[in-house]
């Protein structure tokens, strides 16, 4: 398992010592998944904090009609997970699954409440990763309400620079909170201008 990708996002953050950096390096847990393949689905408990140490992943919420709505993509470097799941031991109401081969370090919840014991640092590491998280959240909702529906796209192209290649054009529709035709048109008006 290479761990350097998951050490060099911390190491922004806070800087490990040694003994540290090998803890975590001997509670996480190397989960390879395939294009399609859902790591967790709606339903389980979430047992698991992951790290994107590989790939692309997809979490989604599927409602009553059957109709899946894009909430996160996520690409090398990323925490993935449901916090509510695994906080209150739940069982989560989302769906995470791999865009394209890949793989995932997982942090059980278990040893991620032992890391903060043992090791204050990480306990700063990860609420300055759930705040970055939170104010994302944020202002993703306040782009929602006030950029037009090219901006976001836009944005979202910044953001995930490589992930058309792997996410379907109905997928990235989803998240942006837009059809599939006017996400079309979107992309038709843009190669024009270019």
């Amino acid at each position: 398992m290479n761990c350097d990708t998951i050490i060099s996002n911390i190491s922004k953050v806070v800087q490990l010592n040694q003994n540290e950096a090998e803890f975590l390096e001997s509670i996480l847990i190397s989960r390879p998944f395939k294009q399609g393949e859902v790591i967790v689905k709606n339903g389980e408990p979430a047992r698991y904090l992951m790290f994107v140490n590989s790939g692309f992943l997809m979490t989604y919420f599927t409602d009553k009609g059957g109709a899946d709505h894009v909430i996160q993509f996520a690409s090398e470097g990323w925490w993935v997970g449901d916090i509510h799941s695994l906080s209150k031991e739940t069982h989560t109401q989302f769906t995470t699954k791999g865009l394209c081969d890949g793989e995932v370090l997982l942090l059980p919840r278990s040893a991620q409440n032992q890391l903060f014991e043992v090791y204050a640092k990480f306990e700063h590491y990860f609420r300055i990763t759930f705040q970055n998280s939170l104010l994302r959240q944020q202002f993703r909702f306040i782009e929602t309400y006030s950029q037009s529906a090219e901006e976001r796209y836009q944005a979202f192209i910044a953001a995930y620079p490589k992930i058309e290649q792997y996410a379907p054009q109905k997928q990235i529709a989803s998240y942006l909170g837009i059809t599939p035709q006017f996400l079309s048109k979107i992309r038709k008006k843009l190669a024009e201008e270019a």
